[in-house]
């Protein structure tokens, strides 16, 4: 694609960040920071941090940091999930007519990170949102679980309390594509736990920590398995990222199909029963909808 006059973000490899590069139009930049190497940032992100004229940042040490090791200056103010409403009022009326950027402390913003109400409400008063993309941890996960990788669902961070975690888990227990989550070191273990009593003790599993350091390590492997591992050799440390492989092909009866109908029937209207156990079994809509609708005529009869 060939770059516009507007487009000038692209520096040159030596290019001196601290002199900043006044090209980018009012507006608010979501921009990617790194996930633990410090060199996995885009030269457009440097451009725009250079260029900013705030950076609302999640932690401004974290930030500073960063700022501080391509000697960029800028003026920073925290933007994290205490900020209110005030907080976004002033970053919307900077990006009016300044350069404002939105970064978290690892990542793209906005993924598991706060952001979501700014950039509505920026878009909703006529400011213009672009986004910087880079370093993101759950797709830098699936690269690194050798799992299946062309679908797949982010579920952000898994609950804290294990009947919470575990009625997650059923939620996607029958999804037919990989599972990405975000967990603790310390819950590690209750939570693959879990994953055995839901999922069942052959599913497969890859345990990803300290993505892009020294220490990176993944290990993937049947969850029974791991948790054998974890109980043997103590539990990891660092942050983990989590991907749960999709279930194995299964084949579903008429008479399976038909209880998943009813169950879901129990919740949810025809269409939507419909729609989900095609889903879970793969066979067709049409045909599930008028099972469906015979069901539902039995059960009133």
């Amino acid at each position: 694609m060939q770059s516009t006059k507007k487009d000038k973000a692209w520096l040159a490899p030596n290019q001196d960040y601290s002199e900043g590069a006044k090209v980018f139009r009012a507006g608010l930049y979501l921009v990617a920071t790194p996930i633990g190497n410090l060199r996995d940032i885009t030269l457009r992100a440097l451009d725009v941090l250079a260029a900013a004229d705030l950076i609302a940042c999640e932690d401004t040490r974290v930030t500073g940091k960063l700022l501080s090791a391509y000697s960029i200056k800028a003026k920073m103010m925290p933007y994290n999930d205490h900020s209110d409403e005030a907080a976004r009022a002033r970053i919307i009326e900077a990006a009016k007519d300044k350069c404002v950027v939105l970064c978290s402390d690892a990542g793209m913003p906005l993924v598991s990170d706060p952001g979501y109400k700014l950039v509505k409400q920026a878009r909703q008063a006529g400011v213009y949102v672009s986004s910087m993309p880079g370093a993101n941890a759950p797709l830098t996960a699936l690269q690194l679980s050798a799992l299946p990788s062309d679908q797949f669902s982010f579920l952000g961070f898994l609950p804290t309390k294990s009947a919470a975690r575990k009625d997650m888990l059923e939620r996607w227990r029958s999804v037919d594509s990989s599972l990405i989550a975000f967990d603790t070191a310390p819950r590690l273990l209750k939570t693959l736990h879990d994953i055995v009593e839901v999922m069942g003790a052959e599913r497969k599993v890859a345990v990803t920590r300290e993505l892009t350091k020294m220490y990176e390590d993944v290990r993937c492997d049947e969850v029974s398995q791991l948790v054998e591992h974890y109980e043997t050799h103590g539990l990891p440390k660092g942050e983990i990222v989590l991907v749960i492989a999709p279930p194995d092909a299964q084949h579903y009866s008429e008479a399976n199909i038909e209880e998943l109908l009813l169950k879901a029937l129990e919740t949810m209207r025809t269409k939507e029963a419909a729609s989900y156990v095609s889903d879970v079994t793969g066979a067709p809509k049409k045909e599930l909808y008028k099972m469906a609708l015979s069901l539902k005529g039995e059960g009133g009869a």
